[in-house]
């Protein structure tokens, strides 16, 4: 199996074209590649590019845990960076399709950097999908473990639960991230964003990913952070997202389309033997 490695701003992915894997991707086989210490070693997976009747290029995306996901803002930029790589792209926009909808690409830079166009983002109850009545999901409140947050929650094709605090950190969100994740009221689970306001044009965020942990980096969770801040009136429409991993620039239009941009860097290429793809311990593939 040939495979191609990337990474956005530290959140990493195994790209694999599926005309370059000699057997069925099941969720066993992903965890093996995934893994950091038994395969390549990634926060997920990208199948493609698959063949689409409404945009350019398909695309499935996998989290390290196995389960298949909608969309990912710094997996899709890592994906029009690969084709542009294989030569399949050049510098005009290009789109995807995802089971979280269609995204427009564009590689800039000589393919240092790329920008996303992500579609409209939603704070609505039945899109995200949260339980209870209909509503914009703003400043709501959640008991967790003795502990109370006020949230509010937001859809750009995934769903994300973004709390805004005082001060924010890697030891919080690995504690509260995997908990939020899975309280029952978010129907899908979700991704959990813990943001500080730094100014009008500047937040930083930890990130709890869904299906794949703490993340250095995410460009969907970046874009519901700046989305709800900017919902809430508290940052202005052009805001730049901090992460661990580094920053991204999000742009967030009257329609409240949303737009990122910012690096990609190509770690590596190679081949996986077959043989080798073992089961982890305790799993067969």
């Amino acid at each position: 199996m040939r495979f191609s490695k990337y990474h956005a701003l530290g959140n990493d992915y195994i790209v694999v074209n599926p005309d370059e894997i000699q057997r069925k991707l099941v969720p066993s086989l992903i965890r093996k590649l995934c893994h950091r210490h038994f395969g390549i070693g990634s926060d997920g997976l990208l199948l493609g590019p698959l063949e689409s009747s409404e945009c350019h290029f398909g695309l499935r995306l996998f989290n390290p845990d196995g389960s298949e996901f909608e969309k990912s803002g710094n997996g899709l930029r890592i994906f029009a960076r690969y084709l542009w790589d294989r030569g399949l792209v050049g510098d005009k926009p290009v789109s995807i399709l995802t089971l979280g909808g269609g995204v427009t690409a564009q590689v800039q830079s000589g393919g240092e950097n790329v920008t996303l166009d992500l579609g409209q983002i939603s704070f609505h109850s039945h899109r995200i999908p949260l339980s209870g009545p209909p509503r914009e999901v703003l400043n709501e409140k959640m008991e967790i473990a003795g502990r109370t947050f006020r949230f509010c929650a937001a859809s750009i094709g995934n769903p994300h639960c973004v709390i805004i605090q005082d001060e924010i950190g890697a030891e919080e969100t690995q504690k509260w991230g995997p908990l939020i994740e899975k309280e029952e009221r978010f129907l899908h689970r979700t991704n959990v964003q813990f943001v500080k306001i730094v100014s009008r044009d500047l937040i930083r965020i930890e990130i709890w990913e869904r299906g794949a942990g703490y993340t250095l980096a995410s460009g969907t969770s970046s874009s519901a952070a700046a989305a709800v801040a900017y919902r809430l009136g508290i940052c202005d429409p052009q805001i730049t997202v901090e992460m661990p991993g580094g920053r991204i620039e999000v742009a967030i239009a009257k329609d409240w389309a949303v737009t990122i941009k910012g690096g990609v860097q190509k770690v590596c290429e190679g081949l996986v033997a077959d043989r080798d793809l073992k089961p982890l311990p305790c799993e067969d593939i």
